[in-house]
Parts: structure tokens; sequence; C-alpha cells
């Protein structure tokens, strides 16, 4: 904290200590009321900025889960709200909730993803890279022993785990090159095998 700052922090609290004065010899009558008001415009004012900084959270654990639509062979999901395709698959097992991402060519996990689906990080090979939009990471191949999406289940999938920065696993083109037919049709994805 240089000089300045430290003027401007004097300065304010100055500022506030006299409107705060003001406030408590103007409202002197009523003081008991006036501090229950200030308490509730505080509690709001620290509520509002608590729902601002936790939007994504709260609306990513309030809001509706992807519900897939299953005929036969064929798979349908809602648009999002945030304009993406999810799909909830089982991956050996395990519940993992993937972006479609039609840029990816293959199925690359994050390590959160990678380590609960029971695959030890610390001992893959990160060989490969891949370009992204924040630059180039480092990939490790794996083979994924089952990888399910409604009643189709694929064995020894190749998959690539990302050592960078990955908040959500993306399945990319060479998962969805398996089905026969690939659909965007009036905000769903539709796929068929």
């Amino acid at each position: 904290m240089d000089g300045d700052d430290l003027g401007r922090l004097i300065y304010l609290g100055l500022l506030g200590g006299a409107l705060l004065m003001w406030a408590l010899t103007h409202n002197r009558q009523s003081l008991g009321k006036t501090m229950q008001q200030a308490a509730a415009w505080v509690f709001i004012f620290i509520g509002v900025i608590a729902v601002v900084g936790l939007w994504d959270d709260i609306r990513s654990t309030v809001g509706p889960t992807p519900q897939l639509t299953v005929s036969d062979h064929r798979i349908e999901v809602p648009l999002s709200f945030d304009g993406h395709y999810y799909l909830p698959m089982l991956v050996n097992g395990q519940a993992v909730t993937f972006l479609v991402d039609t840029g990816a060519s293959q199925i690359v996990l994050s390590t959160q993803d990678a380590e609960r689906v029971g695959i030890d990080t610390d001992q893959l090979n990160y060989l490969g890279r891949a370009s992204t939009a924040n630059g180039v990471v480092r990939t490790a191949p794996v083979r994924l022993d089952s990888l399910a999406l409604g009643p189709i289940t694929d064995r020894n999938v190749p998959a690539s785990i990302n050592e960078g920065e990955l908040h959500q696993s993306l399945l990319g083109m060479e998962y969805l090159h398996r089905f026969s037919n690939i659909q965007f049709a009036n905000g769903r994805l539709i796929l068929s095998r």
C-alpha cells in the first residue's frame, strides 16, 4: 500500500465515520429501529454478493440435469440453458457428464473425472499434445473398459486424459462417429445407431 492508497483509505474512513455520526444523531430517538433496518440492509447486501459470486454453482446445482429420451437405439438430449449439449454417461460404471464438443476429435476426461472412474493419473505418460482455446496441453492416452450412454455400451474405448485445467470432460467426434445419424433439431441432439 503506497501513500496515495493510505490517504484514500483515511479519507473514506473519515467520510464513513461522519455519515455514521450524522445518522446516529439524526435518528437518536428511534435508534433501535434504525439499527434493525441497517442490519437488514447489510444482510441483504451480503446475500446479493453471495448469490452473484456463487451464481454458476447455484445454476448448475439447481438447474435440471439433461434428461435423455431413449427409444430403441435412438437417444435424444435437450439443449442446456448455456447453449451446450451434455450427455450423462457411465464410464467404467461411474457417472460422468460429458460436454458434446464437435470441435474435439477425441473423448477427453478431466483429471478429476479420470480419478473418479478409477484411473491412476499419477502413473500416466503424458506423451500427446492437444491444441485448445487456452493453448497446447499435454494428454495421456488411455482405454476405457466401458462407456455407456443409455442402453448403448461400448467396450475398450480409446480416450485421453487432459493434464491441463479442464472443468468438464469432452465427448469428441471419435465417439460421435460411432452413430449412424447425428442431428441437431428443435433444440435437441438426436443420436441414432
